[in-house]
């Protein structure tokens, strides 16, 4: 009877810390009902436009996703002489991230884009519909993120314990192509913000130089250095004057912004 017990209780405990272990909800950085709002000024002080980054928990094919869409737009003088009309959406799996679905709408002073890109795990193959060319495309990949899903799943990222020059590395899938994307942290400050003072990472990540930016090391991130990993300043050497986004508001963070 002694040994049932026992056995009994070893059984309880077993299945307690299994259950403690693989049934606990993944720390994220983020949830839905998150929303961010960046202000954008052309060369430090043209006020230029604003973006909005939008996420909410749905479900796709049966399967439980986060559905993020982010908009940008300009106004004022900007939007006079170029016109941006900007809409991006993605479908990404709640647990690991990975991108079921992407949607890629964009008007910029005339250049225009308009495709869908649907992800299949089975195959390996990603299904892109260029609706202003008119033409389909089928390409194989491995595992790659979009461009909305490479957003959230960085802000995933463990970071406590980088270094000056450490980087992060993925495959970001971009229009019909898979494209290497790095990010090289630099250190960490804390800078003044419309919120306060806030303790921040700050990252490098390498783009494409060419029609939009400057170089490829053109732009500065720097993040909250807390568990919401919020962008509140980027800046950007494109390839005539600069852009400038600060975080404007925000709502449904997973905690509060930490303050210095």
């Amino acid at each position: 009877m002694f040994d049932f017990m026992r056995k009994s209780v070893l059984l309880f405990f077993a299945l307690f810390l299994l259950n403690t272990v693989f049934c606990q909800e993944k720390i994220s950085a983020f949830k839905g009902g998150e929303e961010l709002r960046y202000k954008m000024s052309y060369s430090g002080f043209l006020r230029a436009g604003t973006a909005v980054l939008k996420i909410e928990e749905k479900e796709y094919q049966g399967k439980k996703v986060f559905h993020t869409i982010g908009t940008g737009w300009t106004s004022g003088m900007i939007k006079w002489f170029f016109e941006v009309d900007d809409r991006y959406e993605s479908y990404f799996d709640k647990d690991t991230i990975k991108p079921y679905l992407f949607k890629r709408k964009i008007d910029e002073g005339g250049y225009k884009k308009h495709r869908i890109t649907s992800f299949n795990y089975q195959s390996n193959n990603a299904y892109i519909q260029d609706f202003t060319n008119q033409k389909d495309t089928t390409v194989s990949f491995l595992d790659v993120q979009d461009m909305l899903s490479s957003f959230y799943y960085l802000r995933n990222e463990d970071v406590e314990n980088m270094k000056k020059g450490d980087e992060i590395a993925i495959d970001m899938f971009m229009d019909s192509e898979i494209y290497p994307f790095k990010l090289r942290f630099l250190g960490r400050e804390v800078i003044r913000t419309k919120f306060g003072k806030i303790k921040t990472l700050i990252f490098r990540p390498f783009v494409q130089s060419g029609r939009v930016f400057k170089a490829e090391e053109s732009v500065t991130l720097w993040i909250t250095d807390d568990k919401n990993k919020v962008p509140v300043k980027i800046k950007a050497d494109l390839a005539v004057g600069s852009l400038r986004a600060e975080l404007e508001s925000y709502k449904g963070l997973v905690g509060p912004l930490v303050k210095y």
